[in-house]
């Protein structure tokens, strides 16, 4: 591991260090800090308005962060890059200045994200489209998407932009929401003038049967519906129907 990623890590997590050095490099990335580097270069050029210095800040932090996880430890620096990206994005929005025209931003935070506002998430991008820019977090993100929520959400996406994997509850994440929906975790969003906060009371996916996940779903299903009802009224009824 690179001692510039070593060092992120440390201020990440600390314990995060000391197991590493028992584990295997991915193959072929033994050199990560190099990647890092042109993937930073690639998007310092694609997000000029923010600085070299501020886009490979966010890349080596969002490398950092999702390394304490072995869900993506396999494809980890292509997801660590998407995952900069939508935190660059963020960093974007969030400077517009007061009364510039977007759409709708909703960030969805549960414990782990690996099921509820992972499925909520999902399901708001399905009745939305582009209309809505969705977000999704977790105060202790898990190290994968559980298993019975993943198959629900092959139903609803084909995950093409790489969403559906557990990711840290950032700062910029908060800043760029218009409306911040917390499942579990309330106390450890930021609260921040302007923004609409909803605590939605639903059951853990991780703790359900099989029925039980499906009863989680459905509810979500109603609350999202509700959601876009309420921010896009403009979309009914021909984009916003109940599932199957």
């Amino acid at each position: 591991m690179g001692r510039g990623i070593s060092t992120l890590l440390e201020a990440f997590a600390p314990d995060m260090v000391a197991a590493d050095e028992h584990r295997p490099e991915t193959p072929g990335l033994a050199d990560v800090d190099h990647v890092l580097e042109r993937i930073a270069a690639q998007l310092a050029a694609r997000y000029p308005a923010l600085g070299d210095d501020l886009v490979t800040q966010t890349v080596r932090e969002s490398y950092a962060a999702l390394a304490r996880g072995a869900g993506v430890r396999s494809h980890l620096v292509a997801t660590a890059e998407r995952f900069a990206r939508q935190r660059l994005d963020d960093l974007l929005r969030a400077r517009l200045p007061a009364g510039t025209p977007t759409v709708p931003q909703v960030l969805f935070v549960c414990v782990a994200n690996a099921g509820r506002s992972q499925l909520a998430a999902a399901l708001l991008r399905h009745y939305a489209g582009d209309a809505v820019t969705v977000r999704s977090a977790g105060s202790a993100p898990a190290d994968d998407v559980h298993e019975a929520v993943r198959a629900i959400l092959a139903d609803l996406t084909d995950d093409a932009d790489g969403t559906a994997y557990p990711k840290p509850l950032t700062d910029d994440a908060v800043r760029a929401a218009d409306v911040v929906i917390s499942m579990g975790c309330g106390d450890v969003c930021p609260v921040l003038p302007g923004k609409r906060y909803e605590d939605w009371i639903v059951g853990d996916p991780a703790l359900a049967s099989p029925d039980g996940v499906r009863a989680i779903r459905d509810e979500l299903d109603t609350r999202v519906r509700a959601l876009l009802a309420d921010l896009l009224a403009d979309l009914l009824p021909d984009r916003v129907h109940p599932t199957s």
